[in-house]
Order: structure tokens, then sequence, then C-alpha cells
């Protein structure tokens, strides 16, 4: 049920979004932009709206963000609840998931830190 809603959620932003960039291109643009700006994609002068700003409300951006909102709905952790079994990447850059690593009854200890 929730991917169903998330799926219509997302194809009415897709819609809506190409419609407005179609009926007004210029404040489209310079919405994402301004979406740009939040997230610093535009501080890279080789990168430009050019490059990225048509993909927005296009089929491929409607899959990437469905991809990624059902991919977190198998992320969320609620207390009292078994832990998800989180995809995970080792220090190789192998692409594993939490639960591969557990052995036995042994309790599965995460350590996470920066090196900065």
């Amino acid at each position: 049920l929730q991917k169903i809603l998330i799926l219509l959620h997302v194809t009415a932003c897709v819609v809506v979004g190409k419609t407005l960039m179609v009926l007004f291109p210029n404040a489209m643009k310079r919405y994402i932009l301004k979406l740009g700006e939040k997230s610093r994609m535009n501080e890279n002068p080789k990168f430009s709206y050019e490059n990225w700003g048509p993909t927005f409300f296009s089929f491929k951006y409607l899959l990437f963000v469905l991809k990624v909102k059902w991919k977190r709905l198998e992320d969320e952790a609620y207390e009292g609840q078994p832990a998800p079994n989180t995809p995970v990447v080792t220090f190789h850059g192998e692409a594993r998931h939490l639960f591969d690593f557990m052995r036995d009854n042994r309790p599965l200890i995460l350590n996470f830190g920066s090196c900065t």
C-alpha cells in the first residue's frame, strides 16, 4: 500500500512539474536553479543548468525518485522492531547487506566514525 501511495504521489508531482515546465519555462528554470543552490549543485561552473535542469520531471527522473523512495521504505527502523537489512558497502567497494555480517547468535556491532 505504501508503494502505491508513493507511486501516485511521485507521478502526480512529475505530471504537475512537467506541465509547469511547458507552461512557464522561465519560472520553472528559476525554481529549479533555487533547488540547485540548496544542494550546491550549481557551484560547479562545468555543470550548467542545461546539463541537469531539463532532466527534472522526465520519465528517468520519475523512475529514479521512485527507486529512492521505495528503497527508503526498507531502511526505516522502529523501536522494539527488528532492524532493517540495510544495504552497505565494504571498504573494498562491494555491495552487501547488513545481515550478511551476522554470525550465529552473536550481537552485531556497528561503529560509525569520521576521519576528519
